[in-house]
C-alpha cells in the first residue's frame, strides 16, 4: 500500500511545504500555511511509455502553424511581439477599472471583423446585456463576435465547442469555477483547476486564450503563483485614474520581448492606441521656467520624453515635507541627500515637491540628473533652457554615470525639436545636430546651469529693451 504524507499549503499562493510554517516563504505572508484536505501519496515508479508524437531534427519542425496572428491593435500587437500565437494562453492583469475589458472588446472587435473566423468572449463579472451596451458605446458590434454571461468552466467549454471560435476571451479567471475542484471560486484550488483546463484547451486546439486577473494591493497578479507559469504571457495593464493614459507592460512572454510596452488613451468613444506617446508627458510653454527639466527614460525598447518638475518652498515645520509624485521616493531622497552635501543646494529647512508630467511613472536612474536640475533650478529660481534635456544616473559621491541608449534617447529628443543635452561621460556617439555638453558630476551640472540662466536673463532683459 502506497504511504501518504501530509502537506501544508499557502491558502494566497498555493506554495506547498512539508511541515506547517507561521510565514509562507513564497510569498512573505504570515497565517496563511494549512494542512491540505486531501493527503498526497509519495512518489512511485512511472513506467515508459508510448510518446505522442515521435521526436525529429528541430530544423524540420514545422512553425506555420504556430506563426503570430495580429490582433488588430497595433499597440497590443507590438507587446506580444508580433500578434497572438495559435494556442498560447495570455494572462492580462490590472487594476479594477484601468480599462481591461475595455481593451478585449477592442481586441475582440478587431479579431472578428478581420480574421475571417469568429471570436468568443465570455464574462463572468458582468451580464451580457452590460457588455452589449459598452460593445454599442465603443463600435464593436459584429456578426462574429459572440458574447456569453458564464461562470461555469463546463458551460465556458460548451460555449467553445458551439461557435468554434479563433479568439477566446475569459473575463475574469477568479470568476470561473469547476464542480471537479474543491472550494469556491476565486479561490487557489479553483483558479489553478480552471487555468489548467484552459491550458490544456489552447494547446489541444491551437486557439489563443486570454485570461483576464485580478491584481493584489501592491499591484501584482493575484492567486496561486502557479499560475503565470502555467500560461505563455504575462501583461500587466497600468494607468492611473486620473489620467487617460495607460500602459500594456509584458512581464513574460514566451514568443517574443518581455520589456516591450505599449500606449493607450481611454476616450469617450474607448480606448485608441498611442503610437507617438512622447507628447503626452511634456507641457508645452513658450518661455523656460524655473523648476522643470525634461529627459529621456525608455520604457522596453521605446524611448519617451518625460517632464520632470520640482518646487520648493521655505518650511516652518520642524521636518520639511517631501511630496513625490511619479518618481521613486526613496531616489528622490537619495539625490536631494547628495544635491545638499555635494552641490551645496541647501534644502534642510525647505518643503521639497516631485513630481512628472501626465501621470507618467519614472523609476529608472537615468532622470536623477533632470531631478537634480530641476530641484536645484526651483532653490535658486534659475531656468533651464526649453529646448535642453539632462540624461544621467547620479551617485552617492555625486558622480554623473552613463545609462544605456544614450545616443538613442537624444535621436527622439531632435526628434521633438531639442538642441542640447547634459549627459554622462562615455556614453558613446551622439546624434550630429545636437549640442552635447558632458558632465562629470554634480557641481559641474550646476554650473552649467548657473550659466544658461545667467544668459536667459541676459537674452530677457536684451528683449523687455
Amino acid at each position: 500500500m502506497a504511504k501518504t504524507r501530509a502537506i501544508y499549503r499557502c491558502a494566497d499562493c498555493g506554495h506547498e511545504v512539508a511541515k506547517w510554517v507561521g510565514r509562507c516563504p513564497e510569498c512573505q505572508a504570515w497565517g496563511t500555511i494549512a494542512e491540505a484536505a486531501a493527503a498526497r501519496p509519495a512518489l512511485a515508479k512511472v513506467a515508459a511509455g508510448a510518446p505522442a508524437a515521435p521526436a525529429m531534427p528541430i530544423a524540420r519542425v514545422d512553425v506555420e502553424s504556430a506563426r503570430a496572428k495580429t490582433s488588430g491593435v497595433a499597440e497590443l500587437d507590438r507587446v506580444l511581439g508580433g500578434g497572438l500565437v495559435p494556442g498560447a494562453v495570455i494572462l492580462l492583469a490590472g487594476e479594477p477599472g484601468v480599462g481591461k475589458s475595455t481593451l478585449l472588446l477592442e481586441a475582440t472587435y478587431r479579431w472578428a471583423a478581420g480574421s475571417g473566423t469568429p471570436a468568443l468572449y465570455v464574462t463572468g463579472e458582468e451580464s451580457a446585456g452590460q457588455v452589449r451596451l459598452r460593445a454599442e458605446r465603443t463600435g464593436a458590434l459584429h456578426d462574429e463576435l459572440y458574447l456569453a454571461a458564464e461562470s461555469d468552466l463546463g458551460g465556458l467549454l460548451g460555449h467553445v465547442d458551439v461557435v468554434k471560435p479563433g479568439l477566446l476571451i475569459v473575463d475574469s479567471v477568479q470568476t470561473m469555477s469547476t464542480a471537479t475542484a474543491e472550494g469556491s471560486a476565486g479561490g487557489v484550488t479553483q483558479v489553478r483547476a480552471v487555468a489548467t483546463a484552459l491550458v490544456a484547451l489552447a494547446k489541444e486546439r491551437g486557439l489563443p486564450v486570454v485570461l483576464v486577473g485580478h491584481v493584489t494591493k501592491d499591484g501584482s497578479v493575484a492567486g496561486p503563483r502557479v499560475l503565470e507559469h502555467l500560461v505563455d504571457v504575462v501583461l500587466q495593464f497600468e494607468g492611473d485614474r486620473h489620467s487617460t493614459l495607460r500602459l500594456l507592460r509584458g512581464v513574460k512572454n514566451r514568443f517574443g520581448p518581455s520589456d516591450e510596452v505599449g500606449c493607450f488613451e481611454l476616450v469617450e468613444e474607448g480606448i485608441v492606441g498611442v503610437p507617438d506617446p512622447s507628447g503626452l508627458f511634456l507641457n508645452k510653454r513658450e518661455a523656460a521656467v524655473a523648476g522643470t527639466a525634461v529627459t529621456v527614460v525608455v520604457e522596453g525598447k521605446r524611448p519617451l520624453m518625460a517632464e520632470v518638475q520640482a518646487l520648493v518652498a521655505s518650511s516652518s515645520m520642524p521636518t520639511p515635507r517631501r511630496a513625490v509624485s511619479g518618481l521613486d521616493s526613496a531616489r528622490v531622497a537619495m539625490v536631494l541627500a547628495v544635491l545638499e552635501r555635494r552641490g551645496k543646494v541647501r534644502l534642510g529647512n525647505a518643503d521639497v515637491y516631485a513630481a512628472t508630467v501626465g501621470g507618467m511613472k519614472v523609476t529608472e536612474p537615468s532622470a536623477d540628473l533632470a531631478l537634480a536640475l530641476a530641484v536645484a533650478s526651483a532653490a535658486r529660481d534659475i531656468a533651464l533652457p526649453p529646448d535642453m534635456v539632462a540624461i544621467g544616473e547620479v551617485g552617492l559621491a555625486g558622480e554623473v554615470r552613463r545609462v544605456s541608449g544614450t545616443g538613442r534617447r537624444l535621436t527622439e529628443a531632435m526628434r521633438l525639436g531639442f538642441t542640447r543635452a547634459l549627459v554622462p561621460p562615455d556614453s558613446g556617439p551622439m546624434p550630429s545636430g545636437m549640442r552635447v555638453s558632458v558632465v562629470q558630476d554634480v557641481q559641474a551640472a550646476l554650473r552649467i546651469l548657473r550659466k544658461e540662466g545667467k544668459a536667459l536673463r541676459d537674452e530677457s532683459k536684451e528683449t523687455e529693451d
